[in-house]
């Protein structure tokens, strides 16, 4: 469905009420739809329809919609996280029937009068006009993953405890079947049921080692529990109630953050904060196995509390010692009193690149790609540092746990 020149301009005049209103519009269209389709709450994340998140990134969504409404084009990067959240999901279009529906609701009952005859009828046209773009991509990516459709059984073949808070599972297909490879750096859903809510959820895992055609692995922190805002409910039954030989619901990998080409020579930098290490891992397991992998410039650079709480160390050193031309720099903000800086870590505070000397980000080599994950504040900074030493915002590729995707 397309918009008609005068529906673009109503779109563009209804950018101020979004700004006031779209919040308390998408906290209404959110709590209407799930009462009447309970069904749906298998498909969205209950802790972030608690602690708000999921209302203020829709509403974030829908301004930049509506701002862009003559330049979809600007939308595209956005689009396709979205469209691969979705995949991992098994969002089908009759759901967007669904949401199409309470939304516009939502809309009028938030709204009143203001939205008039002519505001609805663009409205409408507006979202199935971005709906099909969706249901088209998401078709797209569906094909893609060929004969998996669904999710499927997987039976957890190991269980490591990688750091204080992180733990590896080793999925293996309960059917037996070899597993399509992946990107480097892409997702999985993964499907558990949640007692406390007597339904199941799903969350996304970036897978944390390089393709294999037996196992998946994700690496997973164990959020706080006592956390009422946003408890954690799937890590903390990965982490306490599934046991190696016990099933879990696995979707297909999907995910638009991933290294293109690993046997590329061009110089790639891996910054990371927290569990945000675990696609970089992915990454860097990936071009480990590559046979230019001795000759490659390769920088990995992450920040945690303390040596306590950082996965992998022993693999990543493992790795610095085999391949010369990779570096490994840690930075600890809360070091343990037996901890020695030079030692366990390399710089005392959270990750600053201005405490990086321009050669060790390879700033030289114009084709240097620099790969970031973690938090939204570690995002926005790792971006603007970046920018301020002159890297193009196209070489810097991202990826942001939680809702809403990466911070503009």
């Amino acid at each position: 469905m397309s918009l008609s020149p005068e529906q673009v301009q109503i779109i563009q005049a209804t950018v101020p009420i979004l700004v006031e209103h779209g919040t308390t519009i998408t906290t209404v269209f959110y709590k209407n739809m799930l009462e009447a389709h309970p069904e749906l709450h298998t498909v969205f994340n209950t802790s972030n329809q608690v602690n708000g998140h999921q209302p203020r990134a829709l509403a974030g969504a829908l301004y930049a919609y509506a701002a862009n409404i003559d330049n979809l084009g600007a939308l595209g990067p956005a689009v396709e996280l979205i469209c691969n959240k979705h995949a991992s999901l098994y969002i089908q279009p009759d759901q967007y029937k669904i949401v199409g529906k309470y939304l516009l609701e939502a809309m009028g009952q938030v709204l009143g009068e203001a939205l008039t005859p002519d505001i609805h009828a663009a409205w409408a046209a507006a979202y199935w006009q971005l709906a099909d773009i969706m249901i088209q991509r998401e078709g797209e990516l569906y094909q893609h993953a060929a004969s998996w459709t669904d999710f499927r059984d997987f039976r957890v073949a190991r269980k490591v405890r990688e750091s204080a808070e992180i733990t590896s599972f080793y999925l293996q297909p309960v059917d037996g079947k070899p597993l399509p490879a992946f990107n480097p750096g892409q997702y999985i859903s993964v499907q558990v049921f949640v007692p406390d809510l007597k339904y199941p959820q799903a969350r996304q895992y970036s897978l944390s080692d390089a393709p294999r055609k037996d196992y998946y692995r994700i690496s997973v922190r164990k959020e706080d529990p006592g956390a009422t805002a946003c408890p954690g409910y799937v890590s903390n039954i990965l982490h306490d109630n599934v046991q190696e030989g016990d099933s879990v619901k696995v979707s297909h990998p999907f995910g638009d953050f991933y290294n293109k080409e690993p046997e590329n020579p061009r110089p790639v930098v891996l910054l990371a904060a927290g569990v945000g290490l675990t696609p970089l891992v992915s990454i860097l397991n990936t071009i480990a196995e590559t046979s230019g992998a001795s000759e490659r410039k390769i920088h990995f650079v992450h920040g945690a509390r303390s040596a306590g709480a950082r996965a992998f160390r022993d693999h990543v050193q493992a790795l610095k010692e085999k391949f010369p031309n990779l570096q490994v720099t840690y930075f600890t903000s809360h070091p343990a009193a037996e901890e020695k800086q030079g030692e366990d870590y390399d710089h005392l505070g959270r990750l600053d690149l201005s405490r990086l000397q321009d050669k060790e980000l390879f700033l030289d080599e114009p084709e240097t790609e620099y790969y970031v994950c973690g938090p939204e504040g570690f995002m926005t900074a790792m971006l603007g540092a970046l920018g301020s030493k002159g890297v193009n915002a196209e070489r810097v590729k991202m990826e942001l746990f939680g809702t809403g995707g990466v911070p503009a």
